[in-house]
């Protein structure tokens, strides 16, 4: 690993926007006007944002372990540690949660009471960027039920007309969860302080714990209780839709686009570097979940004629990809897991905030009280189509390249979950163009033939959604060049413990600006577990994934 930071970036990068909430809170109401609430709340996560790029920058592309670290003391006797690092599987969802939070705040903003949304907002985002920075298990699950207290009052403070209803089904679903995951943690700090009389929470340590294949697989459910209900995976995605339609723009961005990936990220993070013979065991399960996902989300959102709640059910199809590229164990599907965790990240946000915008003019999101938009708002017409395109996945926009991915990373071990799995993109491009043509082609008539297009203001919000969306399909090298040795040193890690091995499957040759998905990995073996080299994975990403 690499040797801890002399300054603790990482540190600051959460404390900072928890320090805002504080400071937001406690500036009264009644002396001040709201939209310095705002402004104050966008300035520290505009700040938020710069930092995460200074460590994206610092960031070395060939080290494939945790950087940036900081390990302090917390509850000596209880062995539980302040320690945070990041590596390429979570630097670019420390990225896009830092962008997209000050997005939220300027394109999605609270026209009552500023001062509380504006403090929920932050304390949520300083829980979600400890959650993916966070190596020590009892400091994550701290950070990941924070999560629920702030949006369970976005939700139930600014929401619409069943606010109440969806917040608390939210809250009790994923509470819920969490319970199983405090138990399998406790459960594995008490298993590894058995073995070597030593009690922590660290994963690096943790996973030099000897599990029995039943001890692993009851700690994986317990595990994955929590993460599958958070994402969420199929069938334990029924309180999303709800949620999703219920909330205000804002808590439906921050929702779909980041808190779902603590769920994905942390089945990447903790099952698979904890339970690894258990994740091969239980992959078949899992990768039918992700594909049955994928085509119940597709099939529900062809039948909906609410545009959130399309959405939304698209969402959860865009779930099941990442989970079938997770459970296919190759270094391709993983990379392309990790790479679709981003950019549906991107694109669900975008789709929100410009239904938000849609609803702002028309109080309405129901398709058939939505035509012919497109000649009063051409641009707002020309952004969603762009969207809609990557959320199809279109080639040349970053939809393509993470399904692109994930398709063929499982097809070279689990080739007929990947054909089933392909026909929820034909179904996306289905439900995604029909609600296009209703909303924005026809003749408009009343309100909707004088619709606002959207404001500077609104496109200066959108656009740096819209760069990276086609950024990414064009040329997602350096993204896939930080993910890729993470990647490989956890496939190393399963691939030791289990003893299964990826095929390997030959690259037509290498050019400058073709992208190894596989080698050595770099670093010791995760955890100390081993000193020996990995041994190497397949080359799977292909030119046509440049």
């Amino acid at each position: 690993m690499a040797p801890t930071q002399p300054f603790p970036f990482l540190t600051v990068l959460v404390l900072l926007p928890a320090a805002g909430a504080a400071a937001v809170a406690l500036v009264p109401s009644r002396r001040v006007a709201g939209w310095l609430h705002e402004a104050l709340g966008i300035a520290v996560a505009t700040a938020t944002l710069v930092l995460a790029i200074v460590i994206a920058i610092r960031f070395q592309v060939s080290n494939a372990g945790y950087q940036m670290r900081s390990d302090h003391v917390w509850a000596s006797s209880l062995g539980i540690h302040w320690f945070v690092g990041v590596d390429g599987i979570s630097l670019f969802l420390v990225l896009m949660a830092a962008l997209l939070f000050p997005l939220v705040m300027l394109g999605a903003r609270s026209r009552t009471d500023r001062r509380s949304f504006v403090a929920w907002i932050l304390l949520l985002e300083a829980a979600c960027l400890g959650s993916f920075v966070s190596l020590d298990l009892i400091l994550f699950f701290l950070f990941f039920e924070l999560t629920l207290v702030p949006t369970y009052f976005i939700i139930g403070g600014w929401g619409f007309a069943r606010r109440g209803y969806a917040a608390i089904k939210f809250f009790v679903y994923t509470f819920a969860g969490s319970a199983f995951l405090l138990v399998g943690i406790l459960a594995v700090a008490f298993l590894h302080q058995s073995q070597t009389h030593v009690l922590t929470f660290e994963l690096p340590a943790l996973m030099n714990t000897h599990l029995s294949g039943t001890e692993g697989v009851l700690l994986f459910l317990a595990f994955t209780a929590a993460f599958a209900v958070k994402a969420p995976v199929f069938p334990f995605h029924t309180w999303s839709p709800d949620a999703y339609a219920e909330a205000p723009t804002a808590g439906s961005v921050l929702l779909a686009a980041v808190m779902a990936k603590l769920g994905t990220y942390g089945i990447i993070r903790f099952d698979l570097n904890l339970f690894p013979q258990a994740t091969h065991t239980l992959a078949p399960l899992l990768l039918t979940l992700g594909v049955v996902g994928i085509l119940y989300g597709a099939v529900v959102a062809c039948v909906q004629r609410d545009l959130k709640r399309l959405v939304a059910y698209s969402s959860l199809a865009h779930i099941g990809f990442i989970v079938l590229g997770t459970f296919a164990l190759t270094t391709q599907g993983l990379s392309g897991g990790v790479l679709q965790m981003v950019n549906h990240g991107l694109v669900i946000a975008a789709l929100f905030l410009l239904i938000g915008w849609i609803y702002e003019r028309r109080r309405t999101w129901q398709v058939s009280e939505l035509t012919g938009l497109q000649k009063a708002a051409p641009v707002l017409a020309g952004v969603f189509t762009l969207v809609m395109l990557a959320s199809v996945g279109v080639p040349g926009l970053n939809g393509f390249v993470g399904e692109f991915l994930v398709l063929s990373g499982t097809f070279i071990v689990h080739r007929w979950w990947a054909v089933a799995a392909t026909a929820g993109v034909i179904l996306a491009a289905l439900y995604l163009l029909w609600a296009y043509q209703q909303v924005f082609h026809g003749v408009a008539s009343g309100a909707n033939a004088k619709i606002r297009d959207l404001g500077w203001g609104e496109r200066l919000v959108i656009a740096p959604l819209v760069i990276l969306i086609v950024f990414l399909g064009i040329y997602p090298k350096p993204v896939l060049d930080r993910i890729t040795p993470s990647v490989n040193r956890l496939v190393a890690h399963i691939e030791q413990v289990t003893h299964e091995h990826q095929p390997a499957v030959a690259t037509t040759g290498s050019t400058s600006g073709s992208h190894p998905a596989a080698g050595t990995a770099s670093g010791p073996a995760p955890g100390g577990a081993s000193s020996a080299p990995a041994r190497p994975v397949a080359r799977t990403v292909t030119r046509g994934a440049q």
